[in-house]
């Protein structure tokens, strides 16, 4: 057995909080750069050059990259040979969020009560989904997620005879009545399987993925490339102004489901597809 205190896994959701706000991933990056070599549209590649250089400044000068910092999601994998010690693990958390948002100067965008909408001024708590995995380790990953772009997600439950192209038409719909309101070029994640909330969960997963890694099942590999390419179709473009890079990627996760069921989830990022893991 392997203890680890609850100041440790603080202390690192403080920074990962902080990093994925100030920096993306490298394979965003490169696909907002290889986007702006490819898109025919002349106001489409200025928007693409205009977010790569806001990348740079908020890498270089250390600033968010965006003014919505994001609810953050945490995804715990805990192995079962772990004893975790000292605070609560939902509290430790969820200070670790307190202290990253505070520290920095990330907008607090939470409110405690969905009607009475009066802000909890440290962007807690956190949205937290466990799992527990063999092992001695913890993973820990922290996807702060703008809520424009989740707004405009959705979930269908299909019947199973809807099949592939019941699937491909409900993420083409609702990557299209989207539009610009998700601040394009987007990244899609899509759960497909399991329950009505268990696709949600695996859609806002997929996000989490690189998203110059495919599925490993090949017809799910093959209809993440099928369907990116249709979205890039529908000449939505970057800021929405037109062009054919309206989509970076799309990641799909699946699951077992029930034999009367087809659950699918879209859950839509913006090009701030902030996610970043470490293995404690």
């Amino acid at each position: 057995m392997r203890v680890i205190h609850t100041d440790v896994l603080t202390q690192n959701i403080k920074e990962m909080c902080i990093e994925a706000n100030y920096q993306l991933s490298a394979d965003i990056n490169n696909a907002i750069s290889k986007g702006a070599g490819e898109e025919k549209s002349i106001l489409g590649r200025q928007i693409l050059g205009q977010l790569e250089e806001n990348m740079k400044i908020a890498r270089e000068e250390g600033i968010p990259i965006c003014q919505d910092t994001g609810m953050a999601i945490i995804f715990m994998k805990i192995g079962q040979q772990v004893v975790i010690e000292g605070n609560p693990l939902e509290d430790a958390i969820n200070e670790g969020i307190r202290q990253g948002y505070k520290e920095g100067y990330l907008r607090k965008s939470v409110v405690s009560d969905p009607l009475i909408r009066e802000n909890t001024n440290d962007n807690t708590p956190g949205i937290i989904h466990y799992e527990i995995i063999p092992g001695e380790n913890i993973e820990i990953t922290v996807a702060p997620k703008g809520f424009g772009s989740e707004n405009m997600s959705r979930i269908y439950m299909l019947k199973p005879a809807d099949g592939v192209e019941g699937i491909k038409k409900a993420v083409i719909e609702t990557v299209r009545l989207a539009g610009p309101n998700a601040c394009p070029p987007i990244v899609v994640g899509v759960g497909i399987g399991g329950s009505f909330e268990k696709a949600a969960i695996l859609s806002k997963k997929a996000l989490t993925r690189s998203i110059d890694k495919s599925s490993e099942i090949e017809h799910i590999k093959n209809l993440e490339q099928e369907l990116l390419k249709e979205i890039n179709e529908l000449g939505i473009g970057p800021g929405g102004f037109g062009g054919k890079v309206t989509a970076l990627g799309v990641n799909i996760e699946v699951y077992p489901t029930h034999i009367a069921a087809l659950p699918v989830a879209i859950n839509i990022c913006c090009h701030v597809n902030r996610h970043l893991s470490r293995i404690i």
